[in-house]
């Protein structure tokens, strides 16, 4: 007979699941090494938080991982909704998990994978998200390894991250989606719920018949619909009572198309075709199989969110969750609006600013060109994610020296009808605020 599992390798712990799992089973007495592409300086908890490029890792590295870990269960909460700049979802889904398949294999050791999959029949699969984490789940029950696969709904966390915090800024104003998708099915599953199901398959043995080879859907058995999920959030940031107004569906198709657009910046927004497809498709599942097996008692959206009430720090995130996209774009095209207009639509008048406080007329072409370029390239830097950081901080410095050498070189600047220089003041401050609003987890 094998061992539980006390060595846990978790991939994934920067994550809205991965991160509470992580912190959950180390609670409950198991060495977890958490493993994360990038973790947040609040996240490395441990020196068993490692950051790894664990997808670029072949099969012999990832053997060699697990054996100086002396692994004996491996979580694999990896996955991303949609291809884009260091996104691809066959890599990520798929192509790892094949590796990491025959990593176990070739390890020698008695290794359990517990795979976080997603509801829902295969032939209902219309996105690379949905068809590829399908994929990955048919290489897992090939392959003969000990294997969980859970299918979890929407996940219900303290935390909020991507399609969580939308619904959380949705339940923060008094905005619905069109009735059609309110309409859908949607059932929620507590992220502890999760966790305490991971806990129990940690503390079978890996030789336990019973659960070798079993596949779970997570999530309360009561029916419930998005509208009923929002409903409920919005019980707890005291906004239920509110009047709502639906927005039309061409409405949700354009949004899902800028943050398609978004994402090839780099971005990662909630509302992306992808998501938006599957939203409609719903969440649904049937419980039983988990519940008879493990004993958990599902709690219910009810309970799960009425255990948080929402703190003034849950409220600010809701409201400022949609306008940090609001606030992004603005700069973006304040910066480049700005440079475009002194470069091509205004030179003369830009120019002219200069030569009438007596620059040098060699200067003037130069600074005037300079500036403008300059300016185009903030909101460039501004516009793609990677970069966003530096251009909001290149913002400020700009800024700044815009209005220092506006007092020391044409003080009357100042005073002028349209106040230019004064509103400089405020979109420093909301560049500051940009700039602070950047993490997302």
């Amino acid at each position: 007979m094998g061992e539980v599992s006390q060595n846990i390798l978790l991939l994934g712990a920067s994550g809205l699941i991965g991160r509470f799992v992580t912190d959950d089973l180390r609670a409950r007495g198991f060495r977890v090494i958490g493993v994360a592409r990038s973790l947040s300086p609040a996240q490395k908890m441990s020196a068993l938080d490692l950051e790894l490029s664990i997808l670029s890792l072949d099969a012999a590295a990832l053997t060699r991982l697990l054996r100086e870990h002396a692994v004996e269960m491996v979580v694999n909460c990896l996955g991303v909704l949609q291809d884009g700049p260091g996104s691809d979802t066959n890599a990520v889904h798929r192509d790892f998990v094949a590796r990491l398949v025959q990593a176990i294999g070739d390890s020698g050791r008695a290794i359990r994978l517990v795979r976080i999959s997603i509801p829902g029949a295969a032939n209902d699969d219309r996105t690379a998200f949905a068809t590829t984490k399908r994929e990955a789940e048919r290489l897992i029950a090939a392959s003969g390894i000990p294997h969980a696969i859970l299918r979890p709904g929407f996940v219900v966390a303290p935390s909020a991250y991507g399609g969580s915090a939308m619904l959380r800024a949705l339940a923060a104003f008094p905005l619905d989606l069109p009735e059609k998708e309110m309409a859908t099915p949607f059932q929620p599953v507590a992220v502890e719920d999760i966790a305490a199901t991971i806990a129990w398959l940690a503390a079978r043995d890996v030789d336990d018949a019973s659960v070798t080879a079993v596949t779970w859907d997570l999530m309360q058995p009561q029916p419930i619909t998005m509208a009923g999920v929002i409903k409920q959030f919005r019980f707890a940031f005291g906004t239920a009572g509110w009047p709502h107004v639906a927005m039309p569906a061409f409405l949700l198709d354009c949004g899902a198309r800028l943050g398609d657009f978004a994402n090839r910046l780099g971005w990662m927004p909630p509302m992306r075709s992808t998501a938006i497809t599957e939203l409609r498709r719903g969440v649904t599942g049937d419980p039983a199989a988990w519940v008879a097996a493990t004993g958990i008692t599902p709690k219910t959206l009810a309970e799960t969110i009425g255990r948080h009430p929402a703190t003034v720090q849950d409220k600010w995130f809701a409201r400022l969750f949609l306008v940090k996209a609001l606030i992004i774009a603005s700069l973006v095209a304040f910066w480049l609006v700005s440079g475009f207009i002194a470069l091509f639509v205004s030179y003369r008048a830009a120019a002219g600013i200069l030569t009438a406080h007596g620059f040098p007329p060699g200067l003037v072409d130069p600074i005037t060109i300079g500036t403008s370029l300059m300016d185009m390239s903030i909101g460039v830097l501004i516009a793609f994610r990677r970069t966003c950081a530096i251009g909001l901080v290149a913002g400020i410095v700009a800024s700044l020296g815009y209005m220092a050498g506006a007092a020391i070189l044409t003080p009357d600047l100042w005073i002028e009808p349209l106040g230019a220089l004064v509103k400089t003041g405020p979109a420093i401050v909301l560049m500051l605020v940009a700039l602070l609003m950047l993490d997302n987890r």
